[in-house]
């Protein structure tokens, strides 16, 4: 597998839920509300994650990367509350959920490995 940079992963995770949106949102009042939901956060992370970059400060970077793992995590939650609920199917989200789930862990690493570097 390619190692990819954080900032494409985040954005092609992005592009994949704002798809799943678009499809939600043809549904019932519940599955918007979950689908506006979903999408506020997982475009968050990405957006988090540039601005982390062009972070004035080590402790700016830290803000911004853990607003982002934040954001990834209420993703996920929102993702199994569809996959629960029965909206959208367990083989037809098993992707995202776990590309949300491994950003999770990347962006925790991001942050304790951040956290134990000097400050320069």
């Amino acid at each position: 597998m390619v190692k990819r940079d954080i900032d494409t992963r985040t954005f092609e995770f992005a592009v994949r839920v704002v798809k799943l949106c678009r499809f939600l949102d043809k549904s019932d009042n519940v599955a918007r509300t979950i689908s506006h939901q979903i999408l506020r956060s997982a475009t968050s992370i990405g957006a988090n994650v540039e601005e982390a970059q062009a972070g004035q400060s080590k402790p700016d970077f830290i803000s911004k990367m853990s607003i982002a793992l934040k954001e990834a995590r209420e993703t996920l939650y929102w993702l199994r509350i569809l996959e629960a609920t029965d909206f959208v199917s367990a083989e037809n989200i098993a992707e995202i959920k776990q590309e949300a789930s491994e950003l999770t862990r990347i962006l925790a690493a991001i942050i304790v490995s951040a956290k134990q570097k000097p400050q320069s």
